[in-house]
């Protein structure tokens, strides 16, 4: 799978030109079939995307907005990814996108998963837009090195869908979008910014023997090209 490297100065600048790109293939999107669809990550990084993407000028109606994974926490929590999007990116223009979260009220994180996967399939295959983060140790989603599904959440195989993973470094238990969900986007990103998440990714494109570190599965299986977005 190829991937296409777009350096910016700093992160002020790499926000604002994602959220152009991405506005641009969300309007596109509508033009074309008159919806478009797109699955977010959280984490500190797509804050200040998120709220440029918000002032972009589309028809926001015709926008469904869900996550790629999630804590199984309410969206009161402030470890939420769900409270994140909503307080940076449903707002202003993006405030009448649709939005369909993958945490659910119910009684275990299975059960809530059960519920997501159904929500999240009656969105159309692929999505648009992904928008994928890294972790230092190589996880993306909720693909965590030693996560108790990872072989499962990786394979093609696996019908698209949520699933749970645990993990020691994921704190609560993490609802996740399937690779199959993801890998074949009509624009997949992977949002980075600093040096070391940089030398993390040098490390995942890098052949040799190294234990299979998730974020590689993404760079060496994905059906569609790779887009890295990068500042220092």
């Amino acid at each position: 799978m190829s991937e296409i490297l777009h350096t910016y100065e700093n992160g002020a600048a790499l926000a604002e030109g994602l959220a152009d790109m991405i506005g641009a293939r969300l309007a596109a999107a509508i033009a074309a079939r008159g919806a478009a669809s797109i699955a977010l990550s959280g984490g500190s990084t797509p804050k200040a995307f998120f709220r440029a993407l918000s002032e972009r000028d589309l028809d926001w109606t015709k926008v469904t907005i869900t996550l790629v994974d999630e804590r199984f926490v309410p969206p009161e929590s402030d470890r939420s990814n769900h409270a994140l999007v909503a307080a940076n990116l449903i707002q202003n223009k993006a405030a009448v996108a649709r939005f369909v979260p993958l945490y659910q009220t119910a009684a275990t994180a299975e059960d809530a998963a059960a519920i997501a996967s159904r929500k999240t399939a009656a969105i159309p295959a692929p999505f648009d837009v992904v928008v994928l983060g890294m972790g230092t140790d190589g996880h993306t989603a909720s693909f965590f090195p030693g996560g108790t599904r990872l072989a499962e959440a990786l394979d093609p195989k696996t019908p698209r869908g949520v699933i749970t993973m645990e993990a020691e470094g994921a704190g609560e238990t993490r609802l996740t979008l399937t690779f199959s969900s993801l890998e074949d986007a009509g624009y997949l990103v992977l949002h980075i910014e600093g040096e070391g998440k940089k030398e993390v990714l040098a490390r995942a494109q890098a052949a040799g023997q190294e234990a299979e570190m998730p974020i590689r599965a993404v760079l060496r299986r994905a059906a569609s090209p790779l887009q890295i977005y990068w500042a220092p």
